[in-house]
C-alpha cells in the first residue's frame, strides 16, 4: 500500500501524467506531469502549468493563464485572465502575521498581470480586510513582495524585490523602485512614483514624486505628461503643490483654501480627497527647509 507521501499516492491525490504534457477534460489545458494540481483546483480554458507547480485545491485559475515552472499557489486564490506567472512565484500562502489561525481568507489577482521569479503575495487576515487584492496589468518584478490584506490598483510596476507592508493601499499608475518599502497601513495615491531604496513611512499623495530617502520631492511631471495630462492641468497640479507644501500658515487651512478655489479641478480634488480621507499614516512631506 503506497504511503502517503509516495509518488503514487501524490498521483492519486492530484492530476499527474506519465509522459509528455497532458490534457484534462478540457483539450485546451495543458499540465506538465510534474506538477501537482488539486482536484479542486478550477482550470479554465487554455491554461498552462509547468513542471514542478504545486496547485491547491482552492485555486481558481481564469483562462489564459501560464504557470512557467516551480510556481506554488495555495488558499482561496483566484487568478485573472492572461496572468503569466514566473519560477518561484509563492501566492496565497499564510500571511506573515502571528495572529493568523487558518482562517479562509482570499486573494484575489486581476487580468493581464505579470508576476516575475520569486515574488511573494499572501492571502488577507481576519482582522484585517480578509481579502489581498491585486488589479489588472501590474508587472510584478523579482522578489516583490505584497503582504496581507493589501489593496493594488491596475497598471502598477513594482521593480525588483520592491515591498509592501500588510494593509496597504497602492493606487493605479504608480512606480514603485527597486527595493523600496512601504510601511503598514499606508497608502500611495494614483500617478506616484516612488524612489529605489525609499523608505517610505507616510501616506504619499497622488501624482506625488518620493525621493530615495522617503521625503516627498515634488510631482510626478513625466508619469502626468505620458498619462497626458494637459499642461495647464499639470502646471495647476504645481501651483497647488507650492501653496500646500511650501505656503504659510497652517497646513489644514491652507488645506481648505485649496480645495475650495480649485473645486471644478478633478486631478486637484482627487489629491484634496486623498489627504482629507487619511486615518493611519502621517502625511509624506518634502525635507524641512
Amino acid at each position: 500500500m503506497a504511503g502517503p507521501g509516495s509518488a503514487k499516492a501524490v498521483r492519486q491525490r492530484g492530476i499527474a501524467g506519465l509522459s509528455g504534457w497532458i490534457r484534462p477534460a478540457d483539450m485546451s489545458t495543458k499540465i506538465h506531469p510534474s506538477a501537482i494540481v488539486d482536484r479542486g483546483a478550477e482550470l479554465a480554458a487554455d491554461v498552462e502549468i509547468g513542471p514542478y507547480c504545486v496547485i491547491g485545491p482552492k485555486v481558481r485559475l481564469a483562462e489564459g493563464v501560464k504557470l512557467i515552472s516551480h510556481v506554488s499557489i495555495a488558499g482561496n486564490t483566484s487568478i485573472g485572465p492572461r496572468t503569466v506567472i514566473s519560477p518561484f512565484a509563492a501566492l496565497g500562502h499564510p500571511p506573515q502575521d502571528l495572529k493568523y489561525k487558518g482562517e479562509d481568507t482570499r486573494l484575489i489577482i486581476g487580468a493581464d498581470n505579470i508576476i516575475r521569479e520569486n515574488a511573494c503575495v499572501h492571502v488577507g487576515t481576519v482582522t484585517g480586510r480578509r481579502e489581498t487584492v491585486i488589479g489588472n496589468g501590474c508587472f510584478l518584478m523579482n522578489g516583490a513582495h505584497i503582504g496581507h490584506d493589501c489593496i493594488v490598483g491596475d497598471k502598477i510596476v513594482f521593480s525588483t524585490h520592491a515591498v509592501l507592508g500588510g494593509m496597504a493601499v497602492v493606487g493605479s499608475n504608480v512606480i514603485l523602485g527597486g527595493l523600496c518599502a512601504i510601511h503598514q497601513f499606508c497608502r500611495v495615491g494614483v500617478g506616484a512614483f516612488i524612489g529605489g531604496g525609499a523608505p517610505v513611512v507616510g501616506d504619499v499623495i497622488p501624482f506625488g514624486m518620493v525621493d530615495n530617502h522617503g521625503r516627498l520631492h515634488g510631482l510626478n511631471v513625466i508619469g502626468l505628461k505620458r498619462r497626458g495630462v494637459a499642461r495647464e492641468t499639470i502646471n495647476e497640479l504645481r501651483a497647488v503643490y507650492r501653496e500646500l507644501f511650501h505656503g504659510e500658515g497652517y497646513f489644514e487651512d491652507r488645506l481648505a483654501a485649496v480645495g475650495w478655489r480649485h473645486a471644478g479641478s478633478p486631478e486637484v480634488m482627487t489629491v484634496i480627497d486623498f489627504i482629507n480621507a487619511g486615518e493611519k499614516r502621517p502625511l509624506c512631506v518634502p525635507r524641512p527647509e
